[in-house]
């Protein structure tokens, strides 16, 4: 098959949320067949601040991008994921 690069923006819950936390904890929660790419935090608004993260995603797991975000959502402090942007390539 092939792979997919996707971005997925992760919002904390609060602006007490320690988002180089969030970061360091990505590698040990990503199930098979993801590699974490890059990582940023950018600004929402009103001092809000969001992780926004990239990742290879071997799509001959079907289940691969779903156990991907289940594992996001699950991060302590993490209120909401949303998948911002998939290539194939």
């Amino acid at each position: 098959m092939g792979e997919i690069v996707a971005g997925y923006d992760l919002m904390p819950e609060s602006t007490d949320v320690n988002l180089d936390a969030v970061i360091e904890k990505l590698p040990g929660i990503l199930p098979a067949g993801v590699k974490l790419l890059e990582t940023k935090i950018e600004p929402v608004a009103f001092g809000l601040m969001k992780v926004n993260a990239g990742f290879l995603i071997d799509d001959s797991d079907e289940e691969a991008g779903s156990k991907l975000e289940s594992a996001l959502q699950n991060i302590d402090g993490i209120e909401n994921v949303e998948c911002v942007s998939s290539t194939v390539i």
